[in-house]
């Protein structure tokens, strides 16, 4: 991790544990309303990442697996728990037979259907709190610190 020359003021770890406060309300959210689905919470995030890439980027393993943050064998094995509950299957590109492309099943739309009108409200409800967050984090922000930098800084 990088060090910084200027040290953080009481605001800005305030801002920090705000904003990570809201980001961990929502994920527990998240991840209660996936198992009272039945799911995995990893496999919610695995619809979604399906469903929510943009029409240029194909759902390949290795694709869904940076999506997801997870190593290729795990998505793997999330992929395998996740076919055999006929959320998802997998298919051969037609362009490369070589490329394993993953697509929703229909019982696996329906699901993400529903779990994500219910994250979607969640999430319109935590926003205010997000928003607040990140507006004490940009105030707090040193002088001469830009976005851009901020990002750069975070490792994105």
């Amino acid at each position: 991790m990088a060090r910084y020359k200027t040290a953080m003021a009481d605001a800005e770890y305030r801002a920090l544990a705000a904003f990570r406060h809201s980001i961990r309300k929502f994920l527990r959210f998240s991840e209660e309303a996936a198992r009272a689905a039945g799911i995995e919470p990893q496999q919610y995030q695995l619809l979604l990442a399906v469903r929510g890439l943009p029409p240029e980027v194909e759902p390949t393993v290795g694709e869904l697996a940076q999506r997801l943050q997870i190593q290729h064998h795990s998505a793997v094995e999330l992929l395998d728990r996740s076919q055999r509950r006929g959320l998802v299957r997998r298919a051969r590109s037609r362009g490369d037979r070589r490329q394993v492309l993953v697509e929703l099943l229909p019982k696996g739309e329906k699901l993400l259907r529903e779990l994500a009108m219910h994250h979607r409200d969640a999430l319109t409800g935590a926003a205010p709190a997000l928003v607040q967050a990140l507006e004490l984090l940009l105030k707090a922000a040193p002088q001469g610190v830009s976005a851009t930098q901020a990002k750069k800084r975070a490792g994105g």
